[in-house]
């Protein structure tokens, strides 16, 4: 049966393997831009530094919000560098756009990624015209998902209600707190039908079959 959404109007999108596919191959570049950035700053070695991001990932969230706090970092100074990464691997995908176009009301992006780069991968998507706003790392204070503070700091910046919001994610821990909120999510991946997390109301391999299947409101007629 395909998901009753028909009770959303905020639609909440994940930007990195939830809008495109892992596939891609952009989030190992922007990987081995965060070592080479953290070696350079810190005087560290690549294995030293890549610890020093597993650590930052497992506990915080996000690697920027560690080496803010140890190492006093600057945070637009790390996400402009780390995200110069060539996007050659992206293409228009007409499903996506053809789904995203069906849901009412607004669209957001919600990422861990700096803005710019944000909206770079909308563009060479194909998408960017769709959505009302990016709800980057900077405008989170930098603090990542999954912290509450930072779906807090979304939910004040655009007066979202979270129970007429659903959040696709590719991360499941990432989903947790937006449950908690009151939110319907959604886990994308091709892992994401083997979960069994209770904070995961929904799962799809492909985003954009999910999009055009699920049930959402009438758009009132032009």
């Amino acid at each position: 049966m395909p998901a009753d959404l028909t009770h959303i109007d905020t639609w909440l999108f994940d930007l990195d393997h939830t809008l495109y596919p892992s596939d891609a191959g952009l989030v190992p570049l922007v990987e081995a831009r965060m070592n080479a950035f953290i070696m350079r700053k810190l005087g560290l070695d690549e294995a030293a530094a890549q610890k020093l991001r597993d650590l930052y990932f497992e506990e915080l969230g996000a690697t920027l919000d560690g080496l803010r706090r140890d190492h006093d970092v600057d945070g637009h100074e790390y996400l402009e560098d780390v995200h110069e990464v060539p996007l050659d691997a992206l293409v228009p995908e007409p499903a996506l756009r053809e789904g995203l176009q069906r849901l009412p009301g607004r669209l957001l992006v919600f990422t861990n990624a700096g803005g710019s780069y944000a909206h770079r991968v909308l563009g060479k998507l194909g998408i960017d015209d769709l959505f009302a706003d990016v709800f980057h790392l900077g405008l989170a204070d930098y603090i990542p998902k999954p912290q509450r503070a930072s779906f807090e700091a979304l939910l004040a910046r655009h007066d979202v209600a979270p129970e007429r919001t659903c959040f696709f994610e590719d991360m499941a821990r990432n989903l947790e707190p937006a449950a908690d909120l009151g939110m319907t999510t959604v886990l994308v991946g091709p892992n994401a039908l083997e979960s069994t997390a209770s904070f995961v109301h929904h799962r799809t391999a492909t985003l954009a079959e999910f999009l055009a299947q699920v049930r959402v409101q009438e758009r009132p007629p032009s």
